[in-house]
């Protein structure tokens, strides 16, 4: 069966109606699924194998027969586990159906089809008894619920369930229990992904500045956590203010409530500074005594040398509302409030205890500015970015004139601005979302700008001359940024925009950026390629069935795709020299016929060909540009990536290893193709 699905395309803008397989959803959920990355997660699957022989054979002492619960289990690792470790039976609940019945595959083919069951459901739709999915409650309750927040995947009403309804009262618990840490830091990087710092421009009249509308400074920002690969932050990058507490554990033997509540700790800094992030992970014991431990601290906590990479787990980053100056020694309260699914962070300072009681608010936090609903944390870094801004103040006045007349085209951008203070006669600015103009309104204002400016809320094809005063745009301008734009071509909008405004321009109108091209390069990537690499056996364990799956979900559509990722967090060297292979002319409008690049990128320094990195770089004026990717290489051949943007990652079927220098230069063939119709980049390597 097919069906239609409606969306708008990000980078031609129109809306299309694309038939899709019904199965196409899964499929896209197996494919970009974190499945392979937990498989190759040693570290991991070794403990929870200790855990489960250690809570099996505690079961078996006291004479009794080993049921197992296994709730989310995926493949059914974790309860070959079990069952190969002795117990007697194992259910296990999946609720993914094609992820269950991959489950079935893989409990047969590794032959303990009779002592695993597995059920295709919820587990709070499980039923317990003769006639039930399970005869009789477990008396071992083995789960992997857990994201980088700990409770983001919905654990704690999981767990709440279970113990009511389907184990036995004080059951063994794999993981016996989490605790999760904190950290209070300093970081003027971290903190330019949560506000908007204020802007300097040197006009010809002087030096001007932007603020933010107080409200946004006053804005606590949203509740979805902010999780990144911390071991990827230089230690220069931020100031440690206190030492690591434990701010709260759950133990999985005992009834578990999900309820809001919230967590205090007190705290003195160790260093005087200003307290911004809570810096938080946990870890899990997968037994009572707590030996067998899997922790997801960072590199500056964890003293051990055998580290382990993983993605499915990383660190997270909270904004405290406000940045609160804090002096070495005194003492704090810091509390963590939670709901079922997420955590937020307040502190103050220690005053009579009393009084410290009443102020605790368990309501999560709420963008009140709208900015935090418009930028994402990237964009914020983006805005902040100084030298960003001078190449744009640069480029800006080299080509506006004391009778310019400018529109400018990006979603919530500072370019209106800055366009008015370096002298432009009239700036128009297009917004395409209620959100995006009710955010530039508030700068404006707070900027006293607002009769200076105006903002039009409309598409680029239903722009007309009264929205322009009847005037022609003689300077059009973008960074290009629209909030739609998932891989690095889709800002390609602007182009399509400009298209669309082309009765409104003047002849000789100056487009800036004056052109995009599209670059790319070969790398080898340090840890990221285990994402998609086939696993084969587990601890034992043969899961090819799960690796056949994921390549034939990846190999659904016709062609592969390339797929986004911030190459800040994930290390890699570069094999080839960087490539430019496509360029687009934004001071013609897009032409009818596709652009097209075949070629070869020679391999020039040995190491394993993961993929291929693309991005790209907007040519502001002749000499000036913006690379939304690569940054520079080091003599080692590591690749610094612009920490804003999220890069286009094409990961090769099969790996090239050249190990020695004989084997090269050895040559990848490339074709890409840019559908101007569509809007969309084909690809396609040969090795």
């Amino acid at each position: 069966m097919k069906t239609f699905c409606g969306r708008a395309n990000p980078t031609t803008g129109e809306m299309e109606w694309v038939e899709e397989d019904e199965n196409y959803d899964y499929h896209q959920e197996i494919a970009r699924s974190r499945y392979a990355d937990m498989l190759h997660d040693k570290d991991r699957n070794v403990k929870y194998y200790q855990g489960i022989r250690a809570a099996v054979s505690r079961v078996k002492e006291r004479g009794e027969k080993a049921i197992v619960l296994d709730i989310g289990t995926g493949t059914g690792l974790l309860s070959m586990m079990a069952a190969s470790a002795g117990a007697d039976f194992c259910y296990a609940i999946e609720v993914f159906k094609p992820m269950a019945n991959a489950a079935v595959k893989i409990v047969e083919k590794n032959g303990f089809r009779d002592k695993i069951k597995v059920i295709n459901k919820h587990s709070t739709e499980v039923t317990v008894g003769p006639d039930g999915d399970m005869q009789c409650r477990a008396n071992i309750l083995v789960t992997e619920l857990f994201d980088t927040e700990l409770i983001g995947e919905g654990a704690l009403p999981t767990y709440e369930h279970a113990h009511k309804y389907l184990v036995q009262e004080g059951c063994e618990a794999v993981p016996h229990r989490a605790t999760v840490y904190v950290q209070l830091v300093e970081s003027k990087r971290m903190w330019s992904w949560n506000k908007l710092f204020p802007v300097h421009v040197k006009a010809e009249d002087g030096e001007k500045m932007i603020v933010s509308p107080s409200e946004m400074e006053n804005c606590p920002g949203v509740p979805s956590v902010c999780d990144i690969q911390l071991n990827q932050m230089p230690s220069s990058d931020f100031t440690i203010l206190s030492d690591v507490v434990t701010m709260f554990s759950v133990d999985f033997g005992k009834p578990v409530r999900s309820a809001s509540t919230y967590y205090r700790v007190q705290l003195e800094p160790v260093k005087s500074g200003k307290a911004q992030i809570v810096l938080s992970w946990w870890d899990i014991d997968m037994d009572p005594s707590g030996t067998i431990n899997c922790t997801m601290a960072p590199y500056w906590v964890k003293s051990t040398s055998a580290f382990q990479w993983r993605d499915h787990w990383m660190q997270c980053v909270y904004f405290l509302p406000n940045e609160e100056p804090v002096l070495q020694g005194e003492k704090l309260y810091l509390t963590a409030c939670r709901d079922e699914y997420s955590l937020w962070y307040n502190l103050q300072k220690a005053r009579g205890e009393e009084e410290n009681k009443a102020d605790v608010r368990v309501e999560s936090p709420v963008c009140r500015c709208q900015a935090h609903l418009l930028w994402n944390r990237p964009r914020f870094g983006e805005l902040n970015d100084q030298n960003r801004t001078r190449q744009y103040i640069k480029s800006l006045m080299r080509v506006l004139k004391t009778d310019s007349v400018c529109l400018c085209i990006s979603d919530g951008s500072l370019l209106p601005m800055l366009a008015h203070y370096l002298g432009a006669k009239q700036v128009f600015t297009l917004e395409n979302s209620a959100v995006s103009c009710s955010v530039m309104e508030k700068f404006f204002k707070a900027n006293h700008l607002e009769d200076k400016i105006k903002i039009i809320e409309a598409r680029p094809e239903s722009l007309t001359s009264p929205h322009l005063e009847d005037k022609k745009i003689s300077v059009l301008v973008g960074e290009p940024f629209f909030t739609t734009s998932l891989l690095p071509w889709h800002n390609l909008y602007f182009w399509y925009a400009r298209t669309a405004v082309t009765s409104h321009l003047t002849s000789n109108v100056t487009v800036l950026p004056q052109s995009a091209s599209l670059h790319m390069m070969i790398v080898e990537f340090q840890d990221l390629w285990r994402i998609r690499s086939p696993c084969g056996t587990c601890e034992g364990f043969d899961v090819r069935t799960m690796d056949d799956m994921i390549k034939n979900s990846l190999n659904f559509r016709e062609s592969k795709e390339a797929e986004p990722h911030p190459l800040w967090e994930y290390p890699c060297k570069s094999l080839s020299d960087p490539l430019e292979v496509l360029t687009f002319d934004f001071r013609k409008t897009v032409p009818q016929h596709c652009l097209s690049s075949e070629g070869s990128v020679n391999l020039l320094w040995k190491g394993k060909s993961h993929g291929a990195v693309l991005w790209m770089e907007y040519h502001l004026t002749a000499d000036i540009s913006i690379s939304t990717g690569l940054m520079q290489i080091s003599n080692e051949k590591n690749c610094e990536w612009n920490p804003h943007c999220k890069q286009a990652v094409y990961f090769f079927s099969s790996v090239i290893e050249s190990e020695t220098l004989s084997d090269l230069p050895s040559a990848v063939t490339y074709a890409i193709n840019f559908n101007t119709k569509t809007g969309e980049i084909a690809m396609d390597f040969k090795l």
